[in-house]
């Protein structure tokens, strides 16, 4: 991707808590890494990366849920990250690697092209201001560079709770070539079981926001 496009995500330093902290200095230098250290990742099976993990929980479930998989959280809130490697701790999660960075420029130098079995997207920041919107994450010239990243039947699956932005993820992924919307959408994929039901989609239900998702298969 060209230097000048523009960050989905604004970098911010926060202090972590103790338990946070603690769980940083132990676990991070197992776990965890920067984006901008990986000069290439080793994909050897079946590969999930899960961009913006936010706080960890949906993402420690799905990692427990399939132990199968490997999965790669790449985030850039340091806080989130602390609270996933305290829940990864919890579940004794084997399968389950820590990014810190920037994921397109990780998708863009360092995944090999057609070697992940699925990329997970669940409510990315919206930027809800309209002078705003050039900064949301998907755009078709990273909805292309993601499709390029996927296994021949891969997936990229998902998910917001912003109406205008649902539209945008929809208009822009069918209008991808190397994408095809799955049979079960009408446009919008029922919620699947394996995506977990987490405390921050409860409340925007609770607030009158709908949930979409959208799954989409790499040809």
């Amino acid at each position: 991707m060209p230097e000048t496009r523009i960050r989905s995500f604004v970098p911010q330093r926060v202090r972590l808590t103790e338990g946070q902290q603690n769980a940083w200095d132990a676990l991070w230098p197992v776990h965890g890494g920067d984006v901008s250290a990986v000069d290439r990742l080793e994909v050897t099976g079946p590969t999930v990366l899960e961009i913006g993990s936010g706080n960890g929980e949906a993402t420690a479930l799905m990692a427990a849920a399939a132990p199968e998989i490997q999965h790669i959280a790449v985030e850039v809130y340091e806080p989130g990250l602390a609270h996933l490697l305290i829940r990864l701790r919890a579940a004794e999660l084997q399968n389950l690697r820590l990014l810190r960075g920037d994921a397109v420029d990780l998708l863009d130098r360092a995944v090999p092209e057609r070697s992940l079995e699925g990329i997970r997207i669940f409510f990315p920041d919206p930027w809800p201001k309209r002078k705003h919107h050039k900064r949301r994450l998907v755009q078709p010239d990273f909805t292309a560079l993601a499709a390029s990243r996927l296994r021949p039947g891969g997936w990229l699956h998902l998910a917001t709770d912003w109406a205008h932005y649902a539209d945008q993820m929809l208009a822009v992924c069918d209008a991808c070539p190397a994408l095809t919307r799955d049979p079960a959408s009408d446009p919008w994929y029922p919620r699947p079981d394996s995506r977990p039901l987490t405390k921050f989609e409860q409340r925007a239900v609770q607030e009158g926001r709908e949930i979409r998702d959208l799954l989409y298969v790499a040809q």
